[in-house]
């Protein structure tokens, strides 16, 4: 019998039961694991961007282009064809009707076939109009090359890279499809592995690359001066393995989606049963998700404003904020929404406990990733994207940074799983509106905040070593207003949602009990971090002890004082180890 601890295993067990059942933890589980492969293999690509990049004027272009790019994924994708397709498509599949799921499954697949492929169109037309939207402080950039200001024209460079990258937003995009198909199935760990396919292939098109242009990309000092030609070079290479991975990412899912679907057939028609429906929700799905999004554009508009860097900045801490929230706030989220469609509100009992559940469950590591973050967060930056040309004032910019974002992780972490218990509930409409205040308070908040600090030069305020290229603290304010806007959010989404169902409550008291326990494992983790002080060890050796004994020590603590919220992460492992 397969080992269902083990993931490769169970896609095995995927492939033969049509219908596994599986415990809200062994599905949070699942899609951790495959979110964890992609994750870690995504920071190896961002450590590779970094060390070719450094903090400048490309690394605004690569984040531009990839964020760019990635608005018709975002708009089109995972969140919001969650929201849309999978609760009918499985309450299809819980009354037995695959057949009809599969007809359903192929008429919003042919429609969104159709809208992507326009819209990818339309996008490489107008690219150059997109970019100006998006990143207006990029036009005068022409005067500053002239002057010898800027090495590059960012303008010019992102058009042409912005082209190539939307192709592949939208074979992301047909991906959140196969994801949907997948989840519906209770087929978790596939979906949420094939971005690894995106990660390997921008880190094979980089080193490629490097090798062709440099002897040794990796001795000592190469890096430090490198013509702008071949920076140039290196990212189109990126961009390029980018559209490469997007498209692999895509087509690995397809063999097992097929061996799911019953009755699928490719279609556009809006009569198949369910797809009117889905499209009713879709609208403000797409409306929620914009404003979202418009949320993360207005921060890219605002840091192209700034002083050049400010936005290529964003993009590490940007990484290390999102990582938990996808281990362990997309898990909980997506594994639940299938889950809480089915229960609905004739079951509300259940609902409301499974949806305290979840949030402790997800709250359970979430904060400590918070307190770890913010009392070890310049090791961690340093030891994952240190070195080439990413500096000392390269690393102490995006640690802080994430520490501004870092304030707002648990309450965007949980607002990820009250969005979708509205989406459970057939409303789509309330997360929408209440997404307009984030942007409101967060753009409003976040460009005050970034306009004042970019008045402080980096170096001067934090008395670092000369830096080759100026930087100002401007991200950070940025990344404050985004915290600020993430618990607003929380607030207002909870006070919808108790209007909705008048027993809800978040578990406050519980959280509180988290962070007692996070923090006592932080000091003894702090303690044994002053022990290492002047041992030598390289900076990386030096993040994995700390880190890690941290996370043994709170996972440790939590299991000695029965917090019951760790079982679906940690109990599935000890009782492997108990058998064996």
């Amino acid at each position: 019998m397969a080992d269902p601890a083990d993931p490769e295993e169970q896609l095995e067990v995927a492939a033969v039961d049509p219908a596994p059942k599986r415990s809200a933890g062994s599905a949070a589980l699942l899609i951790s694991l495959g979110i964890l492969s992609s994750r870690l293999l995504g920071l190896v690509r961002e450590k590779v961007v970094a060390y070719f990049f450094g903090i400048g004027a490309h690394l605004d272009v690569y984040q531009l282009v990839m964020k760019g790019a990635n608005l018709l994924n975002n708009l089109l994708g995972e969140g919001t064809l969650s929201a849309s397709f999978i609760p009918i498509y499985s309450r299809m599949l819980e009354e037995g009707r695959e057949k009809d799921a599969g007809r359903f499954a192929g008429a919003v697949f042919g429609l969104l076939l159709v809208t992507v492929t326009i819209l990818t169109i339309v996008g490489v037309l107008a690219a150059k109009y997109i970019v100006t939207l998006i990143a207006p402080g990029f036009l005068g950039d022409a005067a500053l090359v002239e002057a010898g200001s800027l090495p590059i024209n960012r303008f010019d460079l992102a058009v042409y890279a912005f082209r190539i990258t939307l192709p592949m937003a939208a074979f992301l995009a047909l991906s959140a499809w196969a994801l949907g198909v997948l989840n519906s199935h209770r087929r978790f760990f596939l979906p949420y592995f094939a971005p690894t396919l995106m990660n390997a292939a921008v880190i094979a098109a980089l080193f490629i690359a490097a090798t062709m242009f440099f002897d040794d990309p990796f001795a000592a000092g190469a890096l430090q001066i490198v013509p702008v030609p071949i920076l140039n070079k290196l990212l189109i290479a990126a961009v390029l393995g980018a559209l490469v991975g997007g498209f692999l990412q895509f087509v690995i899912q397809l063999p097992l989606v097929f061996r799911l679907l019953r009755g699928f057939r490719i279609s556009i028609s809006r009569s198949v049963e369910g797809v009117q429906d889905a499209i009713s929700a879709f609208g403000p799905v797409v409306a929620g998700r914009g404003v979202a999004q418009l949320s993360s554009y207005v921060d890219v508009i605002l840091a192209g404003l700034a002083t050049a860097g400010t936005l290529g900045a964003l993009r590490p801490a940007l990484v290390l904020y999102m990582l938990p929230i996808s281990l362990f706030g997309m898990s909980v989220a997506a594994s639940e929404l299938p889950e809480l469609s089915r229960l609905s509100a004739e079951k509300l009992t259940a609902f409301l406990d499974r949806v305290e559940r979840s949030t402790r469950q997800m709250l359970y590591l979430i904060i400590p990733t918070v307190v770890g973050y913010l009392a070890f967060g310049l090791l961690i930056v340093g030891a994952l994207f240190g070195g080439g040309a990413f500096d000392k004032g390269d690393t102490w910019l995006v640690y802080l940074i994430l520490v501004g974002y870092t304030l707002g992780l648990g309450a965007t972490s949980v607002s990820r799983l009250l969005q979708n218990s509205f989406y459970a509930l057939n409303d789509t409409k309330t997360p929408a509106k209440i997404a307009v205040l984030r942007v409101v308070v967060s753009g409003g908040i976040g460009a005050a905040l970034m306009f004042w600090l970019d008045g402080f030069g980096l170096v001067d305020t934090l008395n670092l070593p000369p830096a080759a290229h100026p930087l100002t603290l401007a991200a950070v304010g940025l990344a404050l207003g985004a915290s600020c806007g993430a618990w607003v959010e929380l607030f207002a989404l909870r006070y919808a949602l108790r209007n909705r169902v008048t027993d809800f409550h978040l578990p406050a008291s519980r959280a509180f009990q988290m962070v007692g326990l996070a923090l006592g494992a932080a000091v003894l983790a702090f303690g044994f971090q002053m022990l290492l002080r002047g041992s030598g060890l390289p900076v990386f050796v030096e993040a994995v002890l700390v880190v890690g004994l941290f996370g043994v020590v709170y996972l440790a603590l939590g299991h000695l004082l029965k917090f019951e919220e760790g079982k679906a992460w940690t109990g599935r492992f000890l009782g492997r180890a108990k058998r064996k």
